[in-house]
């Protein structure tokens, strides 16, 4: 028997190596397999050029469990181990301390992870005893017993074992029996090592039998050792894309179609990435992307390994240029990765763009499923979008699908503003936003529909991106002033009678949480609607956009700003006009003559104070202009509770209001009550 300490000066390493090369326990037994696959492979390798001529004989990888020992056992009938190299690959970790550990490799971890025989040990990890039973192929091998308790002393012994193949027995630690379980096993073995190069096994198939599942004499292969990704893409039809699509993802639909990555310069990269149909909801598609190096999971969080927008992929990439075991910190700054991410990234586009292409009617049916994911990727990669332009589509309200160009086209005749700017309309949901889209379609102009979660924010990445032009809601401003071709003409009723009307309609529009109002009146002719409600294009689209971006908090707490538009050629409006300068004009006629005296007398005060700096004033010259202010306050104040009484009064006043909240979905709760019941009244 040989007694001998690991050969490293620190007293132990194997906490540096739990904490410093693995942050996830369970990966411990993606090693262990791993491991044996190697050395599986390694011995096709040597059959293949003639340094083995012996029988293959059985070549999977078993694992099994021992739940009175407390042990779980990998065994492969790979290349096995000589004692020399038991001491070379095993024993010699080449480390001069602790601290050069970590500063010599702190900066690359991939040399720490290509150091042979690191991977092993992840098995103290979990385990705090570990055994090695193994044979070497060659003839005149022994076989050998390697121990070690966790600490850096092993013992080699001489071991009894009649075929080539190494066994790995793990005696688990007491806080670790949850890997006892064989449902637990089963669940690792499945994430990790589905689609390794050669048959795991893990214990027989089950069947249903005597009331109870039975084992049967089949051996339980877990894994896939030929995947789809590995074969050439000629070979395969769609059925078989859809068919493993369902073997990664079996709750999924159907995907919209595939890319099949096969490339071997200047990288290798296999995989197949699949477009799923995403409508909404973004952060629950990610981590649907598996990857793997040399058939071996790695992770399915690829967050900064490719673009943030190819997250919503679904699918497998495997490359062994992005190394095992490393933090995605390394991934993201690695060069190999980012020549991989960058020609994923070029791939995807370019199937999309042939997909326009070849068959434009089918690319347009799946648009609407498509259309997040582009979207995203323009407004997260710019290398992206200048690909994306020849592929993406706007699409009107009638359904029909244009590209940018083609929308140019049409457009540019009818909708440049005196500016020259052009103005793509758009709605965001063609039920509420009817009667905008119907009035902008009868002044001829063409309306995008933009129901989608990333529609607004990309028209406003679009604003950047084409040259003078402007998307705006169709429901913020009235019609006439939504494309001005020339100054927007004024009110041709007088002021003061405007300002009233203004003041009746203000005085009965209901208090609402999050929402001021500005009333003002417009002639728009006889045949537009009595009142229309509009939004600020702007105000919205910060409140929009302070739901995407940090740091624009600030307008998601400003209460929204709405446009109360009263037509002052309707027969309504002129009807509540002539009403209430009839009910209205007696009373404010003293209060009209009192505040103009009380006006011209403040103009003149402020006009003489304002030659005097404020410490030149006298007390009487502040308190005049004071009392002065305070008693116009007055006057405005009681002609505004005489409109307002005879606006609560107008049944037209508070229907029109009502019916202008309805049509933008804003009439509710008792409001909508009042209105059911005046309608019921006013049509008996």
């Amino acid at each position: 028997m040989q007694k001998g300490n690991i050969g490293v000066t620190t007293e132990n390493i194997f906490p540096v190596i739990k904490k410093f090369l693995y942050s996830d326990h369970e990966i411990f037994l993606r090693e262990m397999v791993s491991n044996a696959v190697d050395a599986t492979q390694k011995l096709k390798t040597l059959q293949q050029q003639g340094e083995f001529k012996g029988e293959e004989g059985d070549l999977s990888v078993r694992i099994s469990l021992d739940k009175d020992k407390e042990t779980i056992t990998v065994s492969d009938h790979g290349i096995g181990m000589t004692e020399e190299e038991i001491d070379k690959y095993i024993n010699q970790i080449a480390f001069s301390g602790v601290n050069d550990f970590l500063e010599k490799y702190k900066d690359n971890a991939n040399q720490i992870i290509g150091h042979f025989g690191l991977g092993f040990y992840s098995s103290f990890m979990v385990a705090k005893k570990v055994e090695i039973i193994t044979k070497s192929y060659r003839d005149d091998a022994k076989a050998v017993k390697w121990s070690c308790d966790g600490s850096p002393a092993y013992e080699i012994s001489d071991a009894e074992r009649d075929e080539r193949g190494t066994d790995i027995i793990l005696y688990l630690d007491d806080d670790c029996k949850e890997f006892l379980e064989k449902d637990k096993i089963q669940q690792l073995l499945t994430k990790y090592c589905k689609f390794m190069a050669v048959p795991i096994v893990f214990g027989k198939k089950q069947e249903w039998k005597d009331g109870k599942m039975q084992d049967t004499e089949e051996d339980n292969v877990i894994n896939d050792s030929d995947p789809m990704w590995a074969k050439a893409p000629s070979t395969l039809k769609d059925e078989d894309y859809q068919k493993f699509y369902r073997t990664l993802y079996p709750m999924q639909d159907e995907p919209l179609f595939w890319i099949h990555l096969n490339v071997d310069y200047p990288f290798n990269l296999t995989g197949i990435l699949y477009f799923p149909r995403i409508k909404s909801n973004i952060d629950l598609q990610r981590n649907k992307i598996q990857l793997y190096c040399n058939q071996v999971f790695v992770t399915d969080q690829v967050e900064g390994i490719v673009p943030e927008f190819l997250t919503l992929l679904h699918g497998v990439i495997d490359s062994p240029d992005i190394p095992l075991n490393v933090s995605r910190s390394y991934l993201q700054s690695d060069r190999e990765v980012k020549k991989i991410s960058t020609y994923i990234t070029k791939k995807v586009a370019d199937r999309l763009l042939s997909l326009f292409k070849e068959d434009r009617k089918q690319y347009e049916e799946k648009w609407d499923d498509l259309k997040l994911f582009i979207n995203y990727g323009m407004l997260s990669e710019d290398s992206f979008y200048d690909r994306a332009k020849e592929f993406v589509l706007l699409k009107d309200t009638e359904g029909k699908y244009f590209t940018l160009d083609e929308y140019k086209t049409l457009i540019e005749g009818e909708q440049k503003d005196k500016e020259d700017t052009l103005i793509y309309l758009y709605a965001t949901d063609k039920e509420e936003q009817y009667s905008y889209i119907e009035a902008a379609k009868a002044k001829g102009y063409s309306i995008l529909i933009a129901d989608g979660q990333l529609d607004v924010p990309t028209f406003q990445m679009l604003e950047q991106k084409l040259e003078k032009s402007r998307f705006t809601r169709v429901d913020s401003d009235i019609i006439d002033r939504l494309i001005l071709k020339e100054d927007a003409p004024r009110t041709t009723l007088d002021h003061d009678v405007a300002d009233n009307l203004s003041q009746v309609f203000r005085s009965q529009l209901p208090k609402m949480e999050k929402a001021d109002f500005y009333v003002e009146v417009q002639n728009l002719g006889e045949k537009q609607q009595p009142v229309i409600i509009t939004q600020s294009e702007y105000m919205r689209r910060m409140k929009e956009m302070s739901r995407y971006q940090a740091g624009m908090n600030f307008y998601a707490q400003m209460p929204d700003s709405y446009s109360l538009v009263l037509n002052a050629d309707h027969t309504l409006v002129k009807k509540v006009i002539d009403d209430y300068q009839a009910n209205t004009t007696e009373p404010l006629k003293p209060i009209e003559a009192e505040l103009k005296g009380l006006e011209a007398r403040l103009a003149a005060i402020r006009q003489a104070q304002e030659k005097k700096k404020a410490d030149e004033l006298t007390q009487e010259e502040k308190d005049d202009k004071a009392n002065t202010e305070k008693a116009v306050q007055e006057q405005k104040d009681k002609r505004q509770q005489i409109l307002a009484d005879y606006g609560k009064q107008n049944d037209i006043v508070h229907q029109l209001i009502d019916l202008a909240l309805l049509q933008n979905g804003m009439l509710k709760g008792e409001a909508l009550d009042k209105f059911l019941k005046r309608s019921i009244e006013l049509i008996k």
